[in-house]
């Protein structure tokens, strides 16, 4: 029977091989052949994803549990694998509209990122994840679940795909409510191979073929990342990119997405340690972004005045007056480094010495390092941790200004 099923597996194959060269000699075959591909195999899928699920109700000793679980989670990756195919040529191919649910992000993320944990394993990667609330009851907001899937699937197979050794890093941070909104920022980091910075810059461009020879041993580019920054972009966000070669790459959106069930905050109103007027310039190219430090500051009792870039960060602090500047890294036009050193040899810089801190997404020991070079006083990493938000401003704020 083995020999009659290896047979009938070669004419599946050799009958994909046939509709696939029949699919490429004319786009208008793509669709079909998607469906067809998909069907084919998705049918087998579900019948050992039933029988595995089958094989979980018997009696099994602790190994044989063991291997049925990563036969499972190998088989509900596959399946990942070929819905994240069909999902983004339809985007390609097709208005998307959006299906708004309510979810809670833990619940409904966390048997997606278990899959890919054992996806890491399989090449001796470490993958994490962490949900990061304010809140002690489960958060519940109205989203596109789907969609949110779809972007992350993208994401988190490039970023085990361009990794050969350390880890994968996930979080969800949905500790910022404005009024009944959440804002929530998903990060997608990893330790791999990473992009030169003409390479960031026209990551998500379809359009450019990258250096085959770069790419020879990860079998073609990143999959889907302009499929992703368009989903991103029709759910309200801004798909960000943070790289350095060799070093690793963070990919990171936020969503503001409105709460549900008449969730309540439980968390107290937190105290402002800023007693007195204290204005920050904030210079940060991401609106989503500028939202989220603004309540952050503004709960701890600063006026923030916000720039979208490092020229005009230079331009505000020549002719505003601030008692710190929050320094976003990655910026167009003029990144964090020089738009520090243009502040720097200002007049006014020379007899103010006001404190600089660098912000960015990806906290690489090279940035840091930099950072010091270029007489950065302070480094905040993203997502953006509430209490050494608050130990920097202590540190450079003046006694008469903190509680």
């Amino acid at each position: 029977s083995n020999d009659l099923e290896i047979e009938n597996q070669k004419k599946v194959i050799k009958n994909l091989k046939l509709k696939l060269k029949e699919a490429l000699d004319t786009a208008d075959y793509k669709s079909i052949y998607l469906a067809n591909m998909s069907h084919e195999i998705r049918t087998p899928l579900n019948t050992v994803l039933g029988m595995l699920n089958m094989l979980k109700q018997t009696n099994l000793d602790a190994d044989q549990k063991a291997q049925v679980e990563i036969a499972d989670y190998s088989s509900e990756h596959l399946l990942q694998l070929v819905n994240m195919i069909v999902n983004n040529a339809k985007v390609e191919s097709e208005d998307v509209k959006l299906n708004f649910v309510a979810i809670n992000f833990e619940s409904d993320l966390t048997k997606l990122f278990k899959v890919f944990e054992y996806q890491a394993w399989e090449k001796d990667l470490e993958l994490e994840f962490e949900f990061l609330s304010e809140e002690k009851q489960k958060v519940y907001v109205l989203a596109d679940s789907i969609r949110i899937q779809q972007v992350l699937i993208n994401l988190i197979n490039n970023a085990i795909k361009f990794t050969n050794n350390g880890k994968i890093t996930i979080i969800v941070d949905q500790s910022v409510g404005i009024d009944d909104d959440r804002i929530v920022t998903f990060y997608v980091k990893d330790t791999g191979i990473g992009m030169r910075s003409h390479e960031v810059k026209r990551v998500f461009d379809t359009s450019i073929k990258e250096d085959a020879k770069r790419y020879k041993d990860y079998r073609g580019g990143g999959f889907g990342l302009a499929i992703s920054k368009e989903l991103v972009k029709l759910m309200g966000g801004d798909l960000k990119i943070e790289s350095k070669e060799n070093k690793g790459t963070t990919f990171y959106f936020s969503l503001q997405l409105k709460k549900t069930l008449n969730i309540e905050d439980v968390i107290a109103e937190p105290k402002p340690i800023l007693l007195n007027k204290f204005n920050v310039l904030v210079a940060e190219d991401n609106r989503m972004n500028q939202k989220v430090i603004k309540f952050l500051l503004e709960q701890q009792g600063a006026d923030c005045t916000f720039a979208k870039n490092g020229l005009e960060a230079v331009d505000l602090y020549k002719i505003l007056d601030f008692d710190m500047i929050f320094m976003d890294i990655y910026m167009p036009d003029l990144d964090g480094y020089q738009a520090t050193e243009k502040i720097k040899r200002t007049r006014k810089y020379s007899k103010l010495k006001t404190p600089i801190i660098a912000v960015s997404a990806s906290a690489f020991e090279e940035d840091i390092d930099k950072a010091k070079i270029a007489g950065i006083d302070g480094f905040l990493a993203k997502p953006i941790n509430v209490e050494k938000l608050k130990e920097l401003l202590i540190k450079f704020t003046s006694p008469n200004k903190t509680a």
